[in-house]
């Protein structure tokens, strides 16, 4: 099992989507950029995730996601009615890939942008540093149990 940091605007995709119906599987896709569809491509069912809300009133994490389905091609890339479709991904190498996912999750509030910066557990985390963007990030063991202990 490995531990993961999904970034999304909670009026996108968000954890009351997941909370509405816990049993629902969600397809993270969308995602378009090349480091951060390796990381997602490197998914595997029963893998962890933290979502954390951006372009927000509170940016943070705001609770837990588990993933249920093994990478696959990201069906969003294919529908030239999609602001995802990318005409140059071949349907028999697809370039982009999603996963599914479900709610395991909800924290009591929202841990803080500023908080995740300040805890020193955390300051080798890739969505910490100066200038990372990336929308699906690795999260290490350590990192991953400091940030549920910050929910109590």
């Amino acid at each position: 099992m490995a531990f993961w940091l999904v970034k999304s605007e909670p009026d996108e995709c968000g954890i009351d989507d997941f909370a509405a119906d816990p049993e629902k599987r969600i397809p993270w896709d969308g995602v378009r950029n090349y480091q951060a569809r390796n990381f997602l491509a490197s998914m595997a069912p029963g893998d962890r995730v933290l979502l954390y809300h951006s372009s927000c009133k509170v940016i943070g994490v705001a609770g837990v996601v588990r993933v249920v389905s093994e990478p696959y091609p990201d069906r969003l890339q294919f529908d030239p009615e999609s602001d995802y479709y990318d005409p140059k991904s071949p349907q028999n190498k697809p370039r982009w890939q999603a996963v599914d996912m479900v709610f395991e999750q909800r924290f009591q509030r929202v841990i803080p942008l500023k908080a995740l910066k300040e805890a020193s557990e955390l300051s080798e985390m890739p969505l910490v540093q100066r200038g990372a963007r990336l929308s699906v990030m690795p999260v290490t063991e350590a990192q991953w149990r400091h940030i549920l202990s910050m929910t109590d």
